[in-house]
């Protein structure tokens, strides 16, 4: 019914995932396929998160010297105090009159609770539990429940107790944001960076960042920018006073910066993804797309968006996974969706009207939607997405009413780091016979859908993904890709083998 339905083509069970329900989370890839192999994008995430977090030799002996720390405690560990604190250094200076301490030489400070702080010349008061470093000083933060650091600045002051701290002119990595900052400010849930950059982008001068007067990063949950730049190499794309960003999902930084690409059916395009916040939970969005083949082919909308609900007023051009186009006109939505009570069932409730275009026929389209699901059943590696649900669509211009259940069956399978594969059954009574559009729509009712996925190192993968017609007893889509992994940008090469279409995509991480 709007953009994230193309998203989600082929994993109809997607809409069972409940954050999925109102649209406002999706994989971080995107097949571009109606073959169901989107199903992977998912997996291929859960991956490339687990190799985001891979701790480095540093912050591996950081673990094992705590934990080294901890079998060596002379007394049981009080929780209800700091965890302690062992100094090393060529000097140290202790006085126990005050607490106060002064270490110099190669000063290695380690806490228990995964603290490091390192330097060439460290005070401090083991009453007052405070740590200065006046000159260049490296800090490591692997604390449960705090953001992950390696970092490296000037003038740093950390309280271990209070887990409170400050640092200046600051280089280095925080969760999986590569991050500098004129000052760094520490808090037990959460970090601020004042004048700062971040990108997930390692290279020295990466190829895109954003900067800000501010920052603030809680782990896992959110990142908040005030007064950000958007940059692309040394140019300035846009600006806000204001952005945020969910990192408990998959809608990150993917959303602003463009892509590019080239296919058989609409030549060389660039696709950018734009939201505008107006006011509280209302946002604009751009989804610009320029070819050579059509020129402008773009859509908006203005979307309220609640915690299980979204509407708004969409127009303009929209393409399915099979590249059949559709206008809106414009056109209204209206979305709903939650678990049922405290079980595991899901419930969504659609609708959509407005005027469409296409194939030379306008028309008033009326659509109204319920479904039924259940969470992803998760047992041995496996995945089993499930869901059902009951559509009628109506138009205007031959005053036709098509009504009917789908059902939808998904199984997936995460063998280890490089395999993955995806069989699946899906059913619609609505089909291109019945239907005035072929937008979003198949001209057969039963599908099978089946693929696999396989990384041959560490920057390639390849995929195949197919769908069969039931109906008709023949195979409808064989399609083959490649992706590889540049520094900070990925190329997707996707072949078509029923239709002899070829299409290129380049777009910057994270996606």
């Amino acid at each position: 019914m709007n953009r994230n339905r193309k998203i989600l083509t082929g994993l109809a069970t997607a809409a069972l995932v409940y954050p999925a329900l109102t649209g406002s989370v999706q994989a971080a890839y995107h097949a571009d396929s109606d073959t169901g192999i989107d199903a992977l994008d998912y997996i291929e995430q859960e991956h490339r998160t687990a190799r985001e977090r891979w701790l480095t030799p540093e912050q591996e002996k950081l673990l094992q010297d705590a934990a080294q720390m901890e079998k060596n405690l002379r007394r049981p560990l009080d929780p209800a105090k700091p965890a302690p604190v062992a100094f090393e250094g060529d000097d140290l200076t202790y006085d126990e009159r005050d607490g106060s301490f002064i270490a110099k030489g190669k000063v290695d400070i380690l806490q228990m609770d995964a603290h490091r702080f390192q330097g060439e010349e460290i005070t401090g008061n083991v009453q007052r539990q405070e740590i200065h470093i006046p000159d260049k000083a490296h800090v490591l933060q692997l604390t449960p429940g705090q953001v992950r650091v390696t970092l490296d600045g000037y003038r740093a002051n950390y309280n271990y107790g209070a887990k409170t701290g400050t640092m200046e002119d600051v280089r280095g990595k925080a969760d999986a944001h590569y991050i500098t900052a004129r000052r760094f400010e520490f808090y037990p849930d959460h970090i601020v960076a004042y004048d700062g950059t971040e990108t997930k982008c390692g290279a020295k001068k990466p190829d895109y960042h954003l900067s800000a007067k501010k920052i603030i990063l809680y782990p896992n949950q959110k990142i908040i920018m005030e007064h950000v730049k958007f940059w692309l190499k040394g140019t300035v794309l846009f600006s806000r006073k204001h952005y945020e960003s969910n990192l408990s999902g998959a809608d990150g930084h993917e959303t602003n910066y463009p892509r590019v690409g080239y296919n058989t059916d609409d030549g060389a395009y660039l696709k950018w993804h734009l939201t505008f916040p107006v006011r509280g939970k209302l946002d604009t969005h751009a989804n610009i797309l320029i070819n050579t083949k059509d020129g402008w082919r773009s859509n908006y909308d203005l979307t309220w968006s609640g915690r299980n609900m979204s509407t708004g007023l969409t127009y303009g051009y929209f393409e399915d996974g099979d590249d059949k186009w559709i206008k809106k006109e414009p056109s209204y939505f209206w979305r709903y969706g939650s678990h049922i009570g405290r079980t595991h069932l899901t419930y969504s409730l659609d609708a959509e009207y407005g005027r469409w275009y296409g194939n030379g026929v306008h028309s008033n389209h009326g659509s109204y939607g319920v479904g039924l699901g259940y969470d992803p059943i998760r047992f041995h590696r496996n995945t089993l997405y499930l869901h059902t649900g009951y559509d009628i669509t109506r138009e205007s211009y031959d005053d036709s009413r098509v009504a009917g259940m789908s059902a939808d069956i998904v199984l997936t399978r995460d063998f280890d780091d490089r395999w993955a594969a995806y069989a699946g059954y899906h059913y619609s009574k609505k089909n291109e016979e019945n239907s005035l559009f072929s937008f979003d729509t198949d001209d057969y009712s039963k599908k099978a859908e089946g693929g696999f996925s396989y990384r041959i190192d560490a920057i390639n993968r390849v995929a195949v993904g197919t769908r069969y017609d039931l109906d008709h007893s023949k195979w409808r889509n064989i399609d083959y890709y490649w992706y590889h992994d540049l520094h900070c940008s990925q190329i997707i090469l996707r072949y078509k083998s029923k239709e002899n279409h070829v299409s290129l995509r380049w777009q910057f991480t994270p996606w």
